[in-house]
């Protein structure tokens, strides 16, 4: 079969890598193009668009960039036209994905959305689209299954969180600070300050505010290679550095971590770091947002335990002083014990077996 798959993200590349080796395995003859990343490209297939291309953040950056926006959406509709997929796949991405999946269902495309778009977040109306225009849906949050079941009536898959699967396949590099040439005599504390340029360049002035107060921590960047590396651009502190695509590594070996919300931030939970969660996006972004979204929680930690477990410095709140006082109150033993001591009920709530394999299976059959 003919399989096109459409990720936008660091994270959707991830999962996409992983389900196409699963599709592969099923199906020996399978086709598959796809929009995603370095990780999907290795698994296998013809790359039409990569990432590193289509992520804005925000709304005032998704109005600034329109025109190259458009252009994917033509783009990607074309390139599907042309090949003609059995099934198309959307990995998350959910305000490109599910305007490419309404067109392609009404075109007699068959459509698998895998990572279900945040409607439970906001945008709640987009429902009516989702059970017009998508044959199956998968979620990876236990919440969501019973969100869409009984608020919505409709069926979901759930077979679990594919990070769980990703985490226990990895295996730890003792060779880490070798490696990189990085002295391992002192505590390390990890910036993960994101993958898009937007929030990079957004969140990474701010994280880097507190080194100098901290002589006996170092500190380490999470760099992703899908942007120009000069975006770093990392003042000479003797106690910085930065390495690229070993956000696991770098886990392993942290006592504590500085997240942009995202995935970064469950990633950390499930390493059982310790960690401070922030966001910062323009004004104009962060008042739209506040008039739509409907969380009382930003951190997927929080949103999950439903309970203020992480600590979360939002727009304003997000600066040098604010960060420092509560860094310090997070390498506190009693702090730290409570925060490790919750992380442990994630794992038992999103961890079920071949979560991968399960999707692909499904989607295959």
């Amino acid at each position: 079969m003919k399989y096109y798959i459409i990720a936008g993200e660091a994270s959707g590349d991830l999962y996409g890598s992983r389900l196409i080796t699963e599709i592969k395995l099923l199906d020996s003859n399978a086709e598959i193009r796809f929009w995603g990343g370095d990780k999907m490209i290795l698994s296998g297939g013809t790359i039409v668009k990569h990432i590193k291309e289509l992520a804005f953040m925000g709304f005032y950056e998704v109005v600034k960039n329109l025109d190259k926006i458009i252009s994917n959406f033509s783009l990607c509709k074309k390139d599907i036209l042309d090949f003609n997929p059995d099934k198309i796949i959307y990995i998350d991405y959910p305000g490109f994905n599910l305007r490419i999946c309404n067109w392609a269902k009404k075109k007699g495309f068959s459509n698998y959305y895998y990572i279900s778009p945040q409607i439970w977040a906001w945008k709640e109306g987009r429902i009516k689209k989702i059970k017009k225009s998508i044959d199956k849906l998968f979620v990876i949050f236990p919440f969501e299954k019973k969100y869409y079941n009984e608020k919505h009536n409709m069926d979901t898959f759930y077979y679990g969180h594919p990070l769980i699967e990703v985490i226990n396949s990895y295996k730890i590099n003792n060779s880490f600070f070798s490696e990189n040439n990085i002295p391992n005599n002192k505590q390390v504390v990890a910036f993960l300050p994101g993958s898009r340029v937007q929030e990079i360049k957004t969140m990474l002035p701010i994280f880097l505010s507190i080194i100098s107060k901290y002589p006996n921590y170092n500190f380490i960047i999470a760099g992703v290679n899908n942007v120009d590396p000069n975006i770093y651009n990392i003042a000479p502190y003797s106690n910085l550095f930065i390495v690229y695509n070993q956000t696991y590594d770098l886990l392993t070996n942290s006592f504590a971590a500085i997240v942009t919300s995202g995935t970064a931030s469950l990633e950390c939970s499930l390493f059982k770091v310790p960690q401070l969660v922030c966001y910062k996006t323009s004004g104009l972004s962060f008042i739209i947002g506040k008039l739509f979204v409907k969380l009382k929680y930003i951190s997927l930690v929080n949103i999950i335990l439903e309970n203020n477990i992480i600590k979360e410095l939002i727009q304003n709140d997000l600066n040098e002083k604010n960060l420092s006082y509560e860094f310090d109150k997070l390498c506190e033993e009693e702090k730290r014990s409570k925060i490790i001591k919750e992380y442990s009920k994630i794992f038992d709530l999103l961890s079920v077996d071949y979560t991968s394999k399960k999707i692909a299976s499904s989607i295959f059959s």
